[in-house]
């Protein structure tokens, strides 16, 4: 499944989907990667995504955390010695903060986006690994509430 599909209506539209494929067949999104459609992809039976969202997102100068997206250009990132979300192992958070991927950003440098997209691609397997993991646990509800709760509530 894939499209322009209204955000309001993912849950809808996937749901339908599963209940007129074959059991034994997997159902993929395509388009479909914000962090919250993840959710709502699984939830109704999504077993697969694929989506340019991490990187549409870098280019724009965002990067995703466990406090939800936020813009890396803003002014207050400027003397933010820090990774991008203290809790990421990529190779971007690693090694450079978030002040020096501002001064990239500021200078137009296109190694700005490269750092962001690999940070946001990692962010979203690792949140998918988190939701396997979670579905396999029977835990899948407590986790999406506790994620979802924190990633729309706040903002770094």
């Amino acid at each position: 499944l894939g499209g322009a599909i209204e955000k309001s209506q993912l849950g809808t539209i996937v749901d339908w989907m599963t209940t007129e494929l074959p059991e034994a067949k997997p159902r993929h999104l395509l388009g479909i990667g914000e962090p919250d459609d993840l959710f709502v992809g699984v939830e109704n039976g999504a077993d697969s995504f694929d989506c340019v969202a991490a990187s549409r997102v870098a280019r724009n100068a965002s990067a995703y955390s466990r406090d939800g997206r936020y813009n890396v250009v803003a002014a207050k990132h400027r003397l933010a010695f820090e990774p991008l979300d203290a809790d990421c192992t990529c190779y971007t958070c690693r090694n450079y903060t978030k002040a020096y991927i501002h001064h990239l950003l500021k200078s137009k440098e296109m190694i700005a986006s490269t750092l962001l997209t690999i940070h946001n691609e990692h962010y979203i397997v690792n949140l998918v690994g988190r939701i396997r993991t979670a579905l396999v646990e029977g835990r899948f509800d407590e986790f999406r509430a506790d994620y979802l709760g924190r990633y729309r509530r706040s903002k770094p």
